[in-house]
C-alpha cells in the first residue's frame, strides 16, 4: 500500500467508511489507522503505532466469541471436537479468507516499502493479523458486546461451515486413521526450512513408515500448517 492510500484511510473518507460498513461497526480514525498499520511501516515512521497490541487483544476476543458460539450451537459435541472446530474457524487460512472476501482490506494496509514490495498486503499471515486487530480495535471502542457483533458478522459462516467438514478439521489425525484402515504404517513428516528468520517457509513431505514414496508435499508459514496441508494431500491420495 502506498502512503497516499494510507493517508486517505486515516480520514473520514468514503473508502474508510466502506471498510467500516463491511466490518459492521465504527472505529475512530486514529484507532483505525493503528489497526491497519504493520510493524514495517511503523519502523519507517518513528512514533507511529502498529497493530500488534490490538491483534493480541482481538485474538483473545475472537477465541472467546467463537468458543461460546460453538458451545451453544453444538451441545452434544465433545471438548476435543469443539477445539478442532474452533482451531479451524480462527486459523490463518480462515481469517485471511475473511479479510479478502468479506472485508477486501488489502488496499488499506499500511506497509513499509520493503514489505510492500514483497506483496505483504496479500500475505495470509498479515491479513489474518489485520482481522484480529480490527476486532481488537472494536473491543476498545465498543466493549465486548460491540466486538461480539463484529465477530458474529465475520465468522459465523465459517463456524457453520467447519461443522460439516469432517476430516478437514484435523487432516493429520484423519491421515493416520486412513492409513490404519488400509493397514499401512504411521505417517512420517519430513521437514525443511527456507527463507530468512523473520519470514521462514516450512516445507513438509509426508510418507508412510519406511516407504520413501512421498504422498503429499506442502509449504506453510509454520511447521504445523505445512504438515496439515501435506496431510490433506496425502489423505486424498489414499482415499482415491
Amino acid at each position: 500500500m502506498t502512503e497516499t492510500t494510507s493517508t486517505r484511510t486515516a480520514g473520514p473518507s468514503d473508502a474508510a467508511n466502506e471498510l467500516l460498513e463491511r466490518l459492521g461497526t465504527t472505529i475512530s480514525p486514529d484507532l483505525l489507522v493503528q489497526a491497519l498499520t504493520h510493524r514495517s511501516f511503523a519502523h519507517e515512521h518513528p512514533g507511529v503505532k502498529h497493530y500488534e497490541r490490538l491483534e493480541f487483544l482481538g485474538d483473545a476476543v475472537l477465541e472467546l466469541v467463537a468458543t461460546e458460539t460453538l458451545f451453544r450451537v453444538h451441545p452434544d459435541m465433545t471438548e476435543g471436537q469443539l477445539a478442532k472446530m474452533r482451531a479451524k474457524a480462527v486459523s490463518e487460512e480462515a481469517l485471511s479468507a475473511i479479510a479478502r472476501t468479506k472485508l477486501h482490506v488489502e488496499p488499506y494496509i499500511l506497509l513499509g516499502r520493503g514489505e510492500a514490495a514483497q506483496g505483504g498486503a496479500s500475505k495470509s499471515s498479515i491479513l489474518c493479523d489485520i482481522v484480529e486487530s480490527l476486532i481488537g480495535a472494536t473491543f476498545v471502542e465498543h466493549g465486548i458486546d460491540g466486538a461480539r457483533e463484529v465477530v458474529h458478522r465475520l465468522v459465523d459462516d465459517t463456524l457453520a461451515e467447519v461443522a460439516t467438514e469432517g476430516p478437514a478439521l484435523d487432516w493429520k489425525t484423519s491421515l493416520t486413521v486412513k492409513a490404519h484402515e488400509l493397514g499401512r504404517p504411521e505417517p512420517i513428516y519430513h521437514m525443511s526450512v527456507s527463507g530468512p528468520e523473520y519470514a521462514q517457509v516450512f516445507t513438509a513431505r509426508v510418507t508412510l513408515g519406511d516407504d520413501e514414496t512421498v504422498l503429499g508435499t506442502a509449504r506453510g508459514s509454520s511447521k504445523r500448517k505445512a504438515q496439515l496441508a501435506a496431510a490433506e494431500i496425502a489423505w486424498h491420495k489414499l482415499s482415491d
